[in-house]
């Protein structure tokens, strides 16, 4: 199989996909995923870096789901030349690496979003839906993460200091869930959400979502 397929489908939907992953298995099965919404086209795969680019150069896709390691190549340091091959694709990154100082870096690089591959099938569905329609994702569990360990970093304020599940909150906040979404994904109640959001503004001092998307990229969660 080439290292890059281009694949002819007899519809055209509107978000075009390439896939770059070294492993077979997990391109056979993000493509099968995927293919679950008519909305998604798989135009091309790709195994190594230079493939990667030469798909992204060719077909400009809506959406590049890239892993970070690639025929035993980083791809983390190439991500801007990635994004400046085609600068209307969007970089969902699709890894093992739940290090948080991957996914800021990636992000910080360029990257839209960033999942785990013990993900959900429905999770990666999701964020390759929001990543395409313009929107950053981060996993919530890492996101939480991210809040804090920005929030460890020397001059973070003590009195801003989010908890794990507050930063959740505030991940999916920002991601334009509701505060019943963000209650059934989170197995609490809405009350208790409501609680989180309250006390997540008076940490950071936000009282617009404007305030809150400021707060979470400040501390690594955003682009």
């Amino acid at each position: 199989m080439d290292a890059v397929r281009a694949i002819n489908g007899e519809s055209a939907p509107h978000v075009t996909v390439v896939l770059a992953d070294d492993h077979l298995v997990v391109r056979a099965g993000m493509r099968l995923l995927l293919s679950q919404d008519p909305a998604f086209d798989i135009v091309a795969e790709s195994a190594t870096l230079p493939d990667t680019l030469r798909a992204v150069e060719q077909h400009h896709p809506s959406v590049l789901v890239l892993d970070l390691n690639l025929a035993g190549q980083s791809s983390l340091g190439s991500i801007p030349e990635l994004q400046a091959a085609s600068p209307r694709t969007r970089i969902l990154v699709l890894t093992m690496q739940e290090d948080p100082a991957f996914a800021r870096e990636a992000m910080r690089n360029g990257a839209a979003g960033y999942l785990l591959k013990e993900a959900a099938a429905e999770e990666l569905l999701g964020a390759t839906r929001q990543v395409a329609a313009g929107a950053s994702y981060v996993q919530p569990s890492l996101g939480a993460r991210l809040a804090v360990a920005a929030l460890d970093t020397p001059g973070a304020a003590a009195d801003g200091a989010l908890t794990v599940r507050e930063g959740e909150v505030l991940s999916l906040l920002v991601l334009g869930h509701t505060n019943q979404e963000i209650a059934d994904r989170l197995h609490v109640s809405v009350r208790t959400v409501e609680t989180h959001r309250a006390r997540i503004r008076n940490k950071l001092g936000a009282e617009s979502k404007a305030d809150l998307i400021t707060a979470a990229r400040e501390r690594g969660m955003l682009a």
